[in-house]
């Protein structure tokens, strides 16, 4: 009998590519999303790609009575991947209320509910923002966290202590933070991709979105940075790679392979690469050529961080594998269906 999954922000951009691999890899999924920013068609992708269409319900996890609701309906779950939460850096600076909210309240009810519910297993999106800007590159699991430098960035160091604290304190608990860095890129079907509402608050989709002349011109928030060649520097990963590490870490929870009721993973490449780097990648990569210009640092912004994965290969067994070039020219195979450009 298959597993069954609950993922909250299955029809979202790394929701997606996560519960295909799920279902390929033979688990029963159920999405909880409100679709604030995603679009309900995604489930039709998802059921071309896997030829399995999962279960579906539309709700904010903020509300607890829906929250608990569903779970008295849902029974049988053996574990959660929670995605869902609100994600833009810039726009946290702005609203910080909004994303205190939203994701810190959709972390405690869904909690609440896994205790009442004898839900044993959870596997939480975390992120490379909880290190803040380090002193000391790459990053591992060790290095301190520091006060991040966006309230986005803070709901997930905050969320972690939730997801620690309530693990401690609840020993039938098992629970996996997988803190990744910059996911980009599209399934090979290019059914299913990045495809954020209203202007793109990451770099890939608003490289893509205009190279497809949905943007007039891409821009580069800040050439004064202590780097190579003064723009801000990350460590960008597959986002299939990064859907199946989800699936590994799951795998691990269910056999009872966790060395600790409470583990954490990096889950990057290994490498960092510059805005500027990844504009001439991609230009390489597509044959498309990008009119971008410098503007300002963005409030919220670090300077330069990648990930030391060596944990996460040698405890999980697993590792990114695809090329930045076979990387990118998904991202824009995916803007071009989107587009229905030729």
């Amino acid at each position: 009998m298959s597993h069954k999954i609950l993922v909250t922000g299955g029809t979202g951009y790394i929701g997606s590519h996560t519960v295909v691999e799920l279902q390929e890899s033979g688990y029963k999924v159920i999405i909880v999303d409100d679709l604030s920013n995603s679009n309900i068609n995604v489930l039709d992708n998802i059921e071309k790609i896997t030829g399995v269409k999962p279960a579906f319900e539309k709700f904010n996890l903020v509300d607890s009575e829906r929250t608990e609701d569903f779970f008295r309906r849902n029974v049988g779950i053996e574990a959660i991947i929670h995605f869902a939460a609100s994600k833009a850096v810039g726009e946290s600076v702005e609203k910080p209320l909004l994303y205190y909210r939203n994701n810190l309240v959709s972390m405690i009810n869904l909690l609440e509910c896994q205790i009442k519910f004898d839900v044993p297993n959870i596997v939480f999106s975390s992120s490379c923002t909880v290190y803040g800007q380090p002193n000391i590159l790459p990053v591992t699991e060790e290095t301190p966290r520091q006060d991040s430098e966006s309230p986005y960035g803070n709901t997930k160091r905050v969320n972690e202590d939730i997801l620690r604290d309530s693990i401690a304190a609840n020993p039938q608990l098992t629970g996996i933070s997988l803190r990744y860095f910059n996911p980009i890129g599209a399934h090979s079907s290019a059914l299913i991709g990045e495809l954020p509402s209203g202007i793109p608050n990451n770099l890939v989709p608003f490289i893509t979105q205009t190279a497809a002349g949905i943007r007039g011109e891409l821009k580069v928030f800040g050439d004064d940075y202590n780097t190579s060649d003064g723009s801000a520097i990350r460590d960008y990963i597959n986002v299939v790679d990064l859907a199946k590490a989800h699936v590994v870490a799951i795998r691990r929870l269910l056999k009872g392979k966790n060395k600790t009721n409470y583990e954490v993973f990096n889950l990057g490449t290994g490498k960092g690469l510059s805005v500027l780097e990844i504009i001439n990648k991609f230009e390489k990569a597509t044959g498309a050529k990008l009119k971008y210009k410098i503007v300002p640092r963005r409030t919220g912004d670090i300077e330069k961080i990648w990930a030391d994965t060596n944990l996460a290969n040698k405890e999980l067994g697993w590792k990114a594998e695809k090329e930045l070039e076979e990387t990118l020219l998904s991202a824009w195979n995916w803007e071009k269906r989107v587009r229905e450009i030729k």
